[in-house]
Formats: structure tokens, C-alpha cells, sequence
């Protein structure tokens, strides 16, 4: 299995040389060079199967000979191990054809826990094997980072930076990543949004010099390894609900487009999806993108679902290189009309994106009377992010199942889910102590020859 990078331009590498280096060399993102695919009989034989058993079977023939069967066994089970639900990804019926996939019973209590945790797996035993060590640097809009740093935490090899927009994550995201107390990770409140830490992170990877300097590693969703493990839960609650022998459709909460995108890839692996559907806040590119055909920035507005406040959906560039044929250099010249504003899809590959995609948004007001709703209705606290979800999937209910992915425990947004229900959600005992814990955090300027001489301050090698 190799895998291409989606500008056209960087060498074709392994599993293992795609996920330790994250960003390709051009600048794209890496992504397979063909997706394999699973009968029918193989799918029907998840059924009732562990999550870690479907989760090796989904997984295994993206990764090549990076990791024996054996040990990739043992990396999965140690990867879940630490999760608060015996089912990993358990659905709960909201309606006669209404499901939540709740994704958030991991470490850091959301559904980025469950690449992120495999992910430390992986570069660790990589690593060991190889002697090396690497600096990790990612951006984050909430989750991320927060899953990152229990992730890689007190591992040996790594030192991780995570770059958050200074007052724009909640206080429980914030203090996820501020209160470990491991000197190999930091936590850099940068002045500026998502879009700029997005930014730095990438200027970071192409600046090559500092990039050998540091032995830098990605594990934003730009890292296909990310992507490649939130598979995984599609084919787990498909089968659930009756795959392949019915099909199923999904609705996802997404900013970054990676979560969907995994979908997508579940998809072409021969999972009978009917629906993907993109749910958008009032931040809302990626739906203005699949209505109109152009992707146009417009700046970034606050909201309550603040991990989805974001303008430069990094994971798109992915689909948009299966929409343009695989057209490494069509993607390029679309990348670089990005950093004007936004570009124009042409015609073919703006119809493939509408035939795979469906989207909507969600305003303050929809996203409140959700929250609302549901507790009332359902008796189901949701947080920000899982009620635009649900908001945009009542638009599309038919007669298949929709799933909507809930992306993040209430608890983690206490504030918003308060306001609309009056309720405060408590955080799991295991975190009672979060508000109590000292925080070590780094306020730094949203200019990268600053953040990149904390960087090098900070390393531990």
C-alpha cells in the first residue's frame, strides 16, 4: 500500500513514512493510492464483533507491513483500552429512524480520542523500532489538542506543541490541554483564530529547514493515520443497524471535513452509505461550497459550537482530488487561488462533490432550541457541536437510518448546554478534579518565527 500526496508533486511513500511525516512535501495531504475494498460476506461478519475486531479488519489493509498483524492487535487493544464504554462507539435510538453515535467516551471525552489514541500507539512503537525522536505540532480548534497531548503525554520519543486560538475554546478544552503535567508537552495560546494556528502549523511543514531541524510530525487531520481510524466507527454502527444488508446514511458535525471524509472513505471501502451529510454552524463554507460551487472565505464568527468555527477546511483538499480525477496539479493550482480568498470548482468536479455530499447549517438559535429539545423531548443533553448535527439530519430523515455522529460530551461545553437547558453537565468522576488542576500554558503572538522560538526553546532533546 502506498500512498500520493494530492498536489501530485511528492514521492509516493509507506503507511509508516505517511503518518510519521503528516504534511507531503508539496504541500498536500497524503491519501491512498487506491482504496481497498470488503465484500458483503466480510461485512456481514462485523456483526457483532468487538470494536476492536472490526477495527482490525477496516484498518489492516492500509498499513501495509508497518506493523505485523500481532502487533497491530496490540496496539488497537491498547489504543481503546482506556475508553469509558465497553462498546467503544455505542448507538442510542433518538427516534424511529434517529440514531446518536456517541463518540465521546474516550480519555478527553471526544470522538477525536478515538484516531488519537491509536495514533500515539503507532509513533510510539515506530519510534522505538527506529530509535528517532520527533516533534509534534499541531492546531486545534478544542479537540484536537486536548486529544493529542493524553495521547502522547510522558512518551519518550515525542515532544508535542499544540497551537489553540487564545479565548476561543471552551474553559474544559482548555484546561485538558493546560493541566497535564508532563514536561514533553506544551500547550501555546496563540493571539488570532483557527485558521491562523492552521496556517502556522503548515508554514511550519514547508519551511524545510526548521522541519529537519525539530524532526517535525503532524497529527492534525492532515495525518492520514487520522483519518484512516475514524473508519472505523461507520462500519461499526452500520452494522448495527443492519449493513450490508441495508444501507445506512450519516450526518456529521464537521469544520475540518475530516470526520466526514472518513465516511467517504468507508463508502468506496463498500460500506452501502446512502447519505453523507455535512452539518455546518453559521460558519459555514463547507454548505455554501456544496450549494454554490465556490469555496469563499469570509472571515470566522464565534459561535457556541466552537470547534467548527473555521474557514479553511484542510481535509477538503482531499476530496476535491478524487472530484478532479486525481489531478495532483488541478488541486495545486486550486490551493494556491485559496490563499486569494477562495476558488471556483469547475463544473465535473463540483457535480461529483453534490452526488456524494449533502450539507446544511445550523444557526445560534437552531443550535440552542436543539440542546433544548432534545433534553426535554429525548432526555438526551447534547453538546453544541452534536446539536447542529442533529439539527441538519432532521432535514434529511427518510426511510434509510441516519446516524448522527455525537461528536463531544456535554460536559465539555458547559456554558452553552446551561444557557439552553439550565442543566449543568457533570464531567465524569475521572475528571472531577479538572477545575482544581494548575494550568501551564504559553500566550504567544500569532506570528510564526515566534511560535517556531518557543519551539525550539521547549524541546527536551
Amino acid at each position: 500500500m502506498r500512498y500520493i500526496s494530492t498536489r501530485g508533486k511528492a514521492p509516493a511513500l509507506t503507511f509508516e513514512e505517511a503518518m510519521l511525516t503528516g504534511l507531503a512535501r508539496d504541500g498536500g495531504l497524503y491519501v491512498p493510492e487506491e482504496v481497498p475494498t470488503l465484500t458483503n460476506a466480510q461485512i456481514a461478519a462485523m456483526a457483532g464483533k468487538s470494536y476492536e475486531d472490526v477495527a482490525f479488519e477496516v484498518m489492516r489493509p492500509f498499513i501495509g507491513e508497518t506493523f505485523t498483524d500481532a502487533q497491530f492487535k496490540t496496539l488497537i487493544s491498547r489504543a481503546y483500552a482506556g475508553f469509558g464504554h465497553a462498546a467503544r462507539a455505542p448507538l442510542v435510538q433518538l427516534d424511529s429512524n434517529h440514531f446518536l453515535l456517541e463518540l465521546f467516551h474516550g480519555p478527553t471525552l471526544a470522538f477525536k480520542d478515538f484516531a488519537m489514541q491509536l495514533i500515539g500507539q503507532m509513533f510510539q512503537a515506530a519510534l522505538s523500532r527506529s530509535g528517532e525522536r520527533v516533534t509534534i505540532v499541531g492546531a486545534t480548534s478544542g479537540d484536537t489538542g486536548s486529544a493529542a497531548i493524553e495521547a502522547f503525554r510522558g512518551l519518550a520519543a515525542v515532544d508535542v506543541f499544540i497551537l489553540y486560538p487564545h479565548g476561543r475554546v471552551s474553559e474544559v478544552q482548555r484546561r485538558q490541554m493546560t493541566t497535564p503535567a508532563e514536561s514533553n508537552v506544551h500547550a501555546l495560546a496563540v493571539d488570532g483564530d483557527f485558521d491562523d494556528c492552521q496556517a502556522a502549523v503548515k508554514d511550519m511543514f514547508n519551511d524545510f529547514t526548521f522541519r529537519e531541524e525539530v524532526k517535525l510530525a503532524g497529527v492534525n487531520s492532515i495525518n492520514w493515520g487520522r483519518v484512516l481510524a475514524q473508519v472505523v466507527y461507520y462500519f461499526t454502527a452500520a452494522v448495527s443497524l443492519g449493513a450490508p444488508h441495508r444501507e445506512v446514511s450519516f450526518t456529521v458535525p464537521t469544520g475540518n471535513f475530516g470526520d466526514i471524509f472518513a465516511g467517504y472513505i468507508a463508502k468506496k471501502m463498500g460500506l452501502p452509505i446512502a447519505d453523507l451529510v455535512v452539518a455546518t454552524n453559521r460558519n459555514d463554507i463547507l454548505h455554501r461550497t456544496l450549494q454554490t460551487g465556490a469555496y469563499t472565505k469570509e472571515g470566522v464568527t464565534p459561535t457556541i459550537s466552537p470547534s467548527m468555527d473555521i474557514q479553511v477546511s484542510s481535509n477538503f483538499e482531499r476530496a476535491l482530488f478524487d472530484a478532479y480525477g486525481r489531478d495532483g496539479a488541478a488541486v495545486a493550482g486550486q490551493m494556491d487561488d485559496l490563499g486569494n480568498g477562495g476558488f471556483e470548482i469547475s463544473q465535473g468536479a463540483y457535480q461529483m462533490l453534490k452526488d456524494t455530499f449533502k450539507s446544511g447549517r445550523a444557526s445560534e438559535e437552531d443550535t440552542f432550541t436543539a440542546i433544548k429539545h432534545y433534553r426535554a423531548n429525548h432526555g438526551e443533553l447534547l453538546c453544541p457541536h452534536t446539536a447542529v448535527g442533529v439539527h441538519v439530519a432532521e432535514e434529511h430523515l427518510g426511510a434509510t437510518p441516519m446516524v448522527t455522529l455525537a461528536t463531544a460530551h456535554p460536559a465539555k461545553f458547559p456554558d452553552a448546554v446551561k444557557e439552553a437547558t439550565g442543566i449543568t453537565a457533570p464531567l465524569p468522576p475521572r475528571m472531577a478534579d479538572l477545575y482544581d488542576r494548575p494550568e501551564r500554558v504559553t500566550r504567544v503572538a500569532g506570528d510564526l518565527a515566534a511560535i517556531q522560538a518557543v519551539i525550539r526553546g521547549r524541546m527536551t532533546h
